[in-house]
């Protein structure tokens, strides 16, 4: 058997690289991190929200984790491109094929997936159902990409259902041309630890794509479809038609197909497969949408339109109006998932909506981890998601000055992400994670010189440091007392500012 692995194959996430990196460069323990994080805690604040799970208190646990990390990172290689599912179906079939065990909500989509993953699974779990759901990639820990019951597994019950499909995979290992890949593992554990829960309903965000995506050997009967942008278009396409022909990949027979705006021509796509595929299609701004938005403290207050009727005064503790979307997509999901609007017009009980919704958390997503001055991370990586960030921000928060600090991978559409943050960044500064993917200070420094000019970028080739620096630019002048500071540009950065700021 071949040891060499299939590179940029559908298993993979929008951010591939960075699942790459946080299973083999990134560590918790590494001095970068390490030697700031002393300084960084002692001034955070404790904002509200949840945290990322930290490494096990337990050091036997803390072991056997690290174990099956190193484990898991042992199976990424770049050697070849070959999309294709029959390793994660060779995966299934040896397992009794568990994805059969539960219905399952399938959400594909280039930006939003994960926060509507998150709304989405607020929503089903407020309705009592027991929920599964498989997101990618983490902030902080591994295990945050299976959770039940709205929460992620449990350290133990992770090293558990490892342990538990081991000798499986290698069964399917030995007999295929190429080892199952990290993400397709990761896939087959999901699927298994939610059948063993059991759960009632399975929320799944594809990696990359959607047609050869690993998650893709479930019935999705509802498949959600977030805005598709340009993203990874080496792997799935140079236009936004390119992409939604391989996200349209996850509509199944008979499904009901939640689509949120889309560019003309990518739409169309969709709606083609739809058709061929006898799915039921409902698109945002016809069947479901916001009705109306408002600014309010500690998020936005809603009145969304789904399938079955309106849903008014819905608080929503997230910022930017793209999370507002986000909500609008995932309510029709559940109300889809539940059969409203097909036979008859009712909506689900408003009251349980409210509450789901005022539930929700997405870490890394304009997500405020410091007072004083305001420190917010967001995970934007590619130019929707950081224009959507800049607007949120802006929107949001009001700041007088803010300060961005901002690492990226080298392979990223790095001056479109910083042309997106020109207009809402005083000054930048420009820095780099752990990671062996991220692109060098220095020549992150030289796209933004042109972007900003010199006199707006300050580099800071350490994570740490760079974060003191942006600190000390938002505190320096009074007359500059509601500054703040943005922490962007990749979801390893966030995850590793989280760190150093406490929160993990």
């Amino acid at each position: 058997m071949s040891e060499q692995q299939p590179f940029g194959e559908p298993g993979e996430s929008d951010e591939f690289d960075e699942i790459v990196d946080a299973e083999t460069d990134r560590d918790p323990d590494l001095a970068v991190i390490e030697a700031g994080s002393r300084t960084l805690r002692t001034q955070a604040g404790s904002p509200q929200g949840d945290q990322a799970p930290a490494r096990p208190a337990d050091p036997e646990v803390d072991k056997a984790l690290r174990g099956v990390e190193a484990e898991l990172a042992t199976r990424w290689g770049e050697t070849k491109l070959e999309p294709s599912v029959a390793r994660i179906s060779a995966l299934m079939d040896v397992l009794g094929e568990p994805q059969r065990a539960y219905p399952s909500i399938h959400i594909t989509g280039t930006n939003g997936k994960t926060s509507t993953a998150r709304m989405i699974e607020a929503l089903l779990g407020a309705f009592e159902l027991r929920t599964g759901r498989y997101t990618s990639p983490h902030v902080q820990s591994i295990t945050e990409r299976i959770s039940l019951d709205g929460a992620p597994i449990a350290p133990e019950r992770f090293v558990a259902t490892y342990e538990d499909i081991k000798p499986y995979v290698e069964m399917v290992d030995a007999a295929q041309e190429y080892r199952l890949s990290f993400f397709e593992v990761l896939t087959g554990m999901a699927y298994a630890a939610f059948a063993d829960a059991p759960v009632d309903v399975a929320v799944v965000e594809v990696g990359m794509g959607g047609s050869w995506d690993a998650t893709n050997v479930i019935d999705g009967s509802v498949a959600v479809i977030t805005p598709i942008d340009l993203d990874h278009t080496d792997r799935l396409g140079a236009t936004p038609a390119d992409i939604a022909g391989e996200k349209s990949g996850v509509i199944k027979q008979g499904a009901t197909v939640i689509l949120a705006q889309q560019p003309v021509d990518a739409a169309q796509v969709m709606l083609k497969k739809a058709v061929e595929a006898d799915a039921t299609v409902a698109r945002e701004g016809m069947e479901f949408g916001i009705v109306s938005r408002e600014i309010a403290v500690g998020g936005q207050m809603l009145t969304l339109r789904g399938l079955g009727g309106e849903y008014p005064e819905v608080f929503l503790p997230l910022y930017g109006a793209h999370q507002a979307h986000n909500a609008a997509v995932a309510l029709a999901a559940v109300e889809a998932f539940f059969g409203v609007g097909e036979q008859h017009a009712r909506t689900l009980d408003p009251d349980t909506v409210r509450a789901a919704f005022a539930s929700v958390v997405s870490p890394g997503r304009l997500e405020v981890v410091r007072r004083s001055p305001t420190v917010v991370l967001d995970a934007a990586h590619n130019p929707a998601g950081a224009r959507a960030a800049a607007d949120g921000v802006s929107e949001a928060f009001g700041f007088s000055r803010l300060i961005g600090v901002l690492g990226t991978s080298d392979d990223k559409d790095v001056k479109s992400v910083l042309e997106a943050f020109e207009p809402v960044f005083a000054e930048i500064v420009v820095t780099q994670n752990s990671s062996h993917r991220a692109m060098d200070a220095d020549a992150l420094a030289a796209v933004a010189v042109e972007v900003f000019g010199d006199e707006r970028v300050v580099v800071e080739p350490r994570l740490d440091d760079a974060l003191e620096a942006a600190i000390t630019l938002a505190e320096e002048e009074s007359e500059f007392s509601g500054a703040g500071v943005l922490v962007t540009g990749s979801v390893i950065t966030v995850g590793e500012a989280r760190l150093l700021l406490g929160r993990g």
